[in-house]
């Protein structure tokens, strides 16, 4: 009888000795900085034929903690009530990292160079972080993960000419939230980066003068190469047709001597990280994405124009209003579109589905050549009327 009770007490040590030492191998943390070209957050695991929904792109070095691993990706602890997911390839771990008990804010400094207002934010480490924008009134929200607010004063430039006002407050115990008013009600755009540990957000100026001359327009004829994109019923692919298109603006572009940039010029690859560097390089005014929209419902039909940050709806709104004065049905504005050329925040973004290639009724205006000089027009129409409204 006793030793049965000391078999089962051995087992029974075995099997806790055995869970604590798991349960330590569980609960050891795991530090890394982000790596690559665009790294980026996403809220959850959940995809679709778009991806997950991306909280935000965040600059290279940026301290993480990883809490979980799942296939591609890691799960990590952007503060006590925060986590978030990165793809493995963004995220380098390092045996060297470790963790301080807390990370301080520091002082600030706004200013101005004439294109752009900044705001330097000091901080102890590369905290992860994420913005978003605000509408009646115009604002730019910033969140650090990890910051405790040690801010005692705000050196505030008059060089600053985009910027109304800056605050801050302690949202949670680890999570510093910076609000930037702005003096324009419109956005413009807005770009967030570290120099050493220094959280620098540069806010665009509106353009000098509001007229089509005084911006600089990128076009993007979507997929190409070995990304056809979709088919119609003639066996045309999107790729063909959206350069098509694209070159019809650009041309109009040229007439009116308005300055701009081509994502692409010829039916070859260009995949959406190195259009999105290109990007970040030319700092356009606006960009617009030609697309054609595709359904397996034949009967589907019509225009719509995408974009994903609030403040930029106008410019989305104002190309519908003018795409559906050529009698296409309408589609939508859709908004909050995880699509990856809509999701930088530096300058205002336009996706145009101009209609359904897979619809035989679209299809034919589609490889008319008349239709594809009238959408360039009014898409051009487009720009114009958003310029006029955010002038006033």
């Amino acid at each position: 009888m006793k030793k049965v009770s000391l078999n089962i007490l051995s087992v029974v040590l075995l099997t806790f000795w055995s869970f604590c030492s798991i349960a330590q191998e569980v609960i050891v943390p795991l530090y890394g900085e982000t790596k690559g070209d665009i790294p980026y957050l996403e809220y959850g695991r959940g995809t679709d034929r778009l991806g997950g929904a991306k909280m935000t792109n965040l600059d290279t070095a940026v301290f993480l903690q990883v809490i979980d691993s799942a296939g591609a990706t890691y799960k990590v602890q952007l503060a006590k009530n925060h986590t978030a997911y990165i793809p493995k390839k963004y995220l380098e771990l390092k045996d060297s990292l470790v963790a301080e008990p807390y990370y301080l804010t520091k002082s600030w400094s706004v200013s101005g160079d004439g294109k752009h207002d900044f705001i330097h934010i000091g901080l102890d480490a590369r905290l992860p972080y994420r913005s978003f924008q605000e509408i009646n009134p115009s604002r730019i929200v910033v969140d650090i993960f990890g910051a405790v607010n040690n801010t005692n004063w705000i050196t505030q430039l008059k060089s600053a000419k985009a910027i109304k006002n800056v605050y801050h407050e302690q949202l949670e115990d680890d999570v510093f939230r910076v609000i930037i008013e702005l003096k324009n009600p419109h956005h413009w755009g807005h770009a967030i980066s570290y120099v050493k540990n220094s959280l620098i957000v540069r806010i665009k100026h509106p353009p000098s003068g509001y007229r089509m001359r005084d911006i600089n327009i990128a076009i993007d004829a979507g997929h190409g190469g070995s990304a056809p994109g979709a088919s119609g019923s003639k066996g045309i692919q999107e790729k063909e047709y959206t350069l098509i298109f694209a070159k019809e603006f650009e041309k109009l572009l040229k007439r009116k001597r308005v300055p701009h940039y081509m994502t692409r010029t010829e039916d070859v690859d260009v995949d959406m990280v190195n259009r999105l560097k290109v990007l970040q390089a030319v700092d356009p005014t606006l960009l617009i994405s030609f697309h054609l929209n595709s359904s397996s419902n034949k009967a589907a039909k019509g225009t719509s124009t995408y974009y994903k940050h609030i403040g930029f709806r106008p410019i989305t709104e104002a190309i519908l209003n003018r795409m559906l004065a050529l009698n296409l049905k309408e589609f939508g504005n859709i908004g909050s579109f995880n699509f990856s050329l809509s999701g930088p925040t530096e300058y205002p973004t336009c996706l145009v589905e101009i209609a359904f290639i897979s619809n035989e009724e679209d299809e034919k205006r589609i490889l008319d050549p008349k239709f594809q000089k009238q959408v360039a027009k009014q898409v051009y129409k487009g720009i114009n009327d958003w310029l006029r409204e955010v002038k006033k």
